[in-house]
């Protein structure tokens, strides 16, 4: 039987204001179950500011938690990180200080891990530390999606940050290469979307407002350039102005336009325009306000994937303008 260790009394920190108790706990006693925690709470045996509390209360900075003597769990786990692992997470930083993360996402890797992934995003994390050192998730890109991912350093941070995106506070710019030019050459898709389908084969298809499992959904696209070649395809910048699974391949194939190098929202005609290229599509741009105050405005260059698809098209990057939205 494990040792029981002794009564603690710790304040919650500012960077963990709003955090969950159950949370909380877990980033402290890795080892703890969901039901040892609601045991204790309901027993009274934790305490906040020496008041009975429940497991999914959000705690606040500055409050005094009572934990009773916990039996000590099993060793830590070596986080499984190479030294290579760790120089290559680190390698992706664009920007960092004690409350933000922002990483340039190569495509091919994913942010979250799954059955058959075991190196992605999530995992890398740990280069930075373990416990109330991990940076925290505040949004996802898709796997073979590159570009701007931005995380938070402390739980409260990392609250803001997800805040933002669901107030639509943060605005994000994507580039992409589609298949064909876009008439009018810059307008917003508004269309419902709905998942269909189960695991692998789910798709997010274009559904009528009302219907079952319809969520609605926006874009704002402009077109950059269109390119001089017989076969045509456009460069485009494209502004998600919700943030739907897979919103942005969706709404370029209901409009006719499928983003290059795509294999699920394709025609026929854009997988043979691909001709190999691989997903065109790259967050280049966020604009969201720093949980402290004031405006991060970060771009991510551009990886190896895109900038194929701009050179077989003859597009210059350079010639962009910074916010076509504007």
């Amino acid at each position: 039987m494990s040792a029981m260790g002794e009564v603690k009394t710790l304040t919650v920190g500012v960077g963990e204001d709003g955090v969950r108790l159950d949370r909380w706990l877990r980033r402290r006693w890795p080892h703890l179950g969901q039901t040892q925690i609601h045991k204790l709470a309901r027993s009274g045996q934790l305490r906040v500011d020496g008041g009975r509390i429940k497991a999914d209360t959000r705690l606040g900075a500055g409050q005094v938690v009572r934990v009773p003597p916990l039996p000590e769990g099993p060793p830590p786990r070596p986080d499984g990180l190479s030294s290579e692992d760790i120089r290559f997470a680190r390698s992706l930083t664009l920007y960092e200080d004690d409350e933000v993360l922002i990483l340039n996402k190569p495509a091919g890797l994913a942010v979250q891990g799954g059955t058959k992934t075991s190196r992605h995003i999530d995992r890398l994390l740990s280069a930075w530390g373990e416990g109330l050192s991990r940076p925290r998730l505040t949004h996802r890109l898709d796997r073979d999606t590159s570009g701007v991912l931005i995380l938070g350093r402390t739980a409260a941070a990392a609250a803001r940050l997800a805040q933002a995106f669901a107030r639509r506070t943060a605005h994000k710019t994507y580039w992409a290469i589609v298949e064909g030019v876009p008439r009018p050459a810059a307008g917003v898709i508004d269309l419902s979307l709905a998942k269909t389908g189960l695991a692998d084969r789910q798709r997010i298809t274009p559904a009528a407002w009302g219907e079952e499992g319809a969520q609605s959904a926006a874009t704002e696209y402009a077109t950059l350039a269109r390119s001089a070649a017989a076969a045509a395809a456009a460069w485009l910048a494209l502004r998600p102005l919700t943030g739907r699974t897979h919103q942005l391949r969706a709404h370029m194939l209901a409009l006719g336009h499928p983003i290059l190098g795509d294999r699920k929202y394709a025609t026929s005609s854009s997988l043979a325009l691909s001709a190999g290229l691989p997903l065109q599509l790259h967050a280049r741009r966020l604009v969201i306000p720093h949980p402290s105050g004031g405006l991060i405005d970060i771009t991510a260059p551009l990886g190896p994937n895109l900038e194929a698809g701009l050179a077989k098209f003859g597009f210059d990057p350079q010639a962009a303008s910074a916010d076509p939205f504007d």
